[in-house]
C-alpha cells in the first residue's frame, strides 16, 4: 500500500495516527490543549461519516511530499542501505491506532527513517544544533511503539542547499518509558473518542 493513496487514507480512517500523536498528548498549564479535542472530534466525524477529513495541503506540505522520494534516495546513497516503503501499520495491541513510517531499514527489530523537507532556514538550523521538534520526536517514538523497531533516522532534506548541506541525519533511539507514556495517553484518548461516538450513534438511532 503506497502512502497518500485512497487506500492509505481509507486504512487510517478514524484511527489515531503517528503524525497526530503530539495533538493527543499536548497540554497547557491548565490541562489538555485544544488541539486534543479538535482531533478527537475529527476522528468521531470520520467514524460516523466514513469520510476522510484530511484534505488541506499547504504549499509547504506539498513540497515535502514532492521531495520525499529524492530524500529517500539521498539517504540510501549516503548510508549504503535500502529503504523499504510501507503503508499504514496498525498498533499490535491498541485498536484503532496506527503509524506510517517513511521507510523501514534493515530486518525485523532494526530501524526506520522519518523524512522531513522543511523550510531552508529550519533545515540549516539542524546543522547548527537545533533539537528535533517534540512533535517529530512524539511521532517517531509512536512509530517504534507500533513497529517494535529500535531506532529511527530523522532525515532533513533540502535540495536547494549546497551539496554538503542538503542531507541531515540524526538517529533517535527507542525509549521504552517515553513509549509507555504515549501508549497510556493514546488509550485514554481513544476511550474518549469511543464514548462520544457511541453517544452520537445512540442519538442517531433514537431519531430513526
Amino acid at each position: 500500500m503506497k502512502q497518500q493513496t485512497p487506500e492509505w487514507f481509507a486504512a487510517r480512517l478514524g484511527k489515531a495516527t503517528g503524525s497526530r500523536i503530539s495533538d493527543i498528548v499536548a497540554k497547557t498549564k491548565t490541562g489538555y490543549a485544544a488541539s486534543r479535542d479538535d482531533y478527537m472530534f475529527q476522528l468521531v466525524v470520520e467514524r460516523l461519516t466514513g469520510i476522510n477529513t484530511v484534505s488541506f495541503s499547504s504549499p509547504a506540505m506539498q513540497w515535502g511530499v514532492d521531495q520525499e522520494e529524492y530524500a529517500r534516495s539521498a539517504y540510501e546513497a549516503h548510508m549504503g542501505v535500502l529503504v523499504t516503503e510501507v503503508g499504514s501499520i496498525d498498533h499490535p495491541r491498541i485498536a484503532m491506532s496506527s503509524a506510517s513510517p517513511d521507510g523501514l531499514v534493515g530486518g525485523d527489530g532494526e530501524g526506520m527513517v522519518e523524512i522531513k523537507c522543511p523550510m531552508t532556514k529550519n533545515h540549516l538550523n539542524m546543522f547548527l544544533g537545533q533539537p528535533i521538534a517534540k512533535v517529530y520526536k512524539d511521532q517517531m517514538m509512536w512509530q517504534m511503539a507500533v513497529t517494535g523497531r529500535k531506532w529511527v533516522d530523522y532525515v532533513s532534506f533540502d535540495p536547494r542547499c549546497p551539496a554538503g548541506l542538503q542531507l541531515f541525519i540524526q538517529t533517535v533511539e527507542r525509549d521504552n518509558e517515553y513509549i509507555a507514556a504515549l501508549e497510556f495517553e493514546v488509550i485514554k484518548f481513544l476511550d474518549e473518542v469511543e464514548i462520544k461516538e457511541k453517544e452520537l450513534r445512540r442519538i442517531l438511532e433514537s431519531k430513526i
